[in-house]
């Protein structure tokens, strides 16, 4: 416990340190001193130092490096967006500040909870009723039909269903069930899956389909069925192609983008370049033409990041989404119940998996789908959703804790 302690300490102000210095140099970058920048990067390092100061006082047994390790990426993102459009950096910085709130309130109702038992149901509908809501009224947006406008703020539904989804998923994976709730639950899956589809948004259909074949096989064991799963999935995908213009557009540029580069490819290639043109160590912060990226503030801020901090910074940061799977598998591991665990690592999933999505599109190594890159693109509800996933993470960590001294204490030992 100590030892994690100084660990995550000293990660902090790692962490601190990369805000502070990015700010600095973004304050100085034209010649002359950009005072709102200043201000801007340490408002940055006040947030994180107290959001963590905070979380350490009110949950003593949390995962200190799992948390930091969330507030470097969002500093890595606060930074680039930043450097890229200085709006969409004050607002990220004021969302990420009201995701901390979430984060804490998801780790005390975690803390309290078993397994939701009979909600679970409520949030079924609930999560399949936003879906059908915003392919019902949202607004395209980059080829997807998933944001809704109200009162000037865009927002997408489908960031809370993916948070209901996991809560669901590790309530019917982790009790005896009946055939009427098992046929209700792959109803449910397939309906929300079939849904994304028809909404254009590949990536939240990814997401769910993966998460649950993934957390699937971990709460049942069951070789077969999950096979099975997957064959209906890659027929699903094939189906889609044939059925959905969309799909077969996306896998036509992802198999040549430079065919189709002066219209649907410009994106992937512009993308590929820059991150060429990084090369290994970057061409510096602000040094660099992310500009000439399209949507460089979501989709690809990753080709963004590797232009001016370079590829190994890149491959940095897809180490750092490797360590929550580590993380959450020993939570997992060292959880009291059934639910906690697949709780736990339904979370670790889903962010894991989000993130070798986008940046293997970005990348081209699979067609793009356009989604966020946790904790750093640009996105009030998606950076929600994650510090909302990393709450429950947390949750079963403070549950863990708060056991484990307990039998310490029963045993005569001193907690340290």
């Amino acid at each position: 416990m100590v030892l994690e302690r100084k660990g995550a300490g000293a990660l902090l102000v790692f962490t601190v340190l990369f805000a502070a210095t990015a700010c600095a140099l973004l304050a100085f970058r034209q010649g002359g001193f950009d005072a709102g920048v200043a201000g801007y990067g340490l408002g940055v390092c006040a947030l994180v130092i107290l959001a963590y100061t905070l979380a350490g006082a009110v949950f003593r047994h949390i995962d200190r490096i799992t948390l930091v390790l969330c507030f470097f990426l969002a500093c890595v993102g606060l930074v680039m967006l930043a450097r890229l459009d200085m709006d969409a950096a004050l607002k990220q910085l004021a969302w990420l500040g009201i995701g901390c709130l979430v984060m804490f309130l998801t780790v005390v109702i975690i803390k309290r909870a078993r397994n939701f038992g009979w909600i679970n149901y409520l949030l079924m509908g609930l999560s399949f009723g936003l879906l059908v809501f915003a392919y019902l009224f949202a607004d395209y947006v980059g080829g997807a039909k998933n944001w809704i406008t109200v009162g000037g703020l865009r927002f997408q539904p489908s960031e809370a269903s993916k948070v209901f989804f996991i809560i669901i998923s590790a309530y019917f994976f982790s009790r005896r069930r009946g055939k009427i709730p098992s046929a209700l639950y792959a109803v449910y899956t397939a309906a929300c899956v079939g849904v994304l589809v028809l909404s254009n948004d590949l990536g939240g259909a990814l997401l769910f389909a993966g998460t649950f074949l993934i957390t699937f096989f971990a709460g049942t064991g069951k070789k077969l069925l999950t096979l099975a799963g997957i064959g209906v999935a890659a027929g699903g995908i094939v189906a889609s192609y044939y059925l959905v213009p969309h799909v077969k557009t996306r896998v036509q540029i992802w198999q040549d983008p430079w065919k189709y580069y002066n219209d649907k490819g410009y994106q992937i290639v512009q993308g590929l370049m820059a991150i060429a043109a990084g090369g290994m160590l970057g061409a510096g912060l602000g040094l660099g033409s992310p500009d000439v990226i399209p949507v460089n503030t979501s989709d690809f801020i990753f080709a963004a990041i590797c232009e001016e901090f370079g590829l190994i910074f890149g491959i940095i940061l897809i180490l750092l989404y490797l360590v929550f799977i580590i993380r959450g598998m020993i939570i997992a591991r060292d959880a009291g119940s059934r639910f906690d665990a697949l709780l736990v690592f339904g979370a670790m999933c889903m962010l894991t998996l989000q993130s070798f999505i986008i940046i293997g599109g970005v990348i081209k190594l699979i067609p793009l789908t356009g989604i966020t890159l946790p904790f750093i693109s640009s996105g009030g509800s998606s950076l929600i959703a994650c510090l909302c996933l990393v709450g429950m993470i947390e949750g079963v960590a403070a549950k863990n804790g708060e056991r484990d001294e307990m039998k310490i204490r029963q045993a005569g030992g001193v907690v340290l």
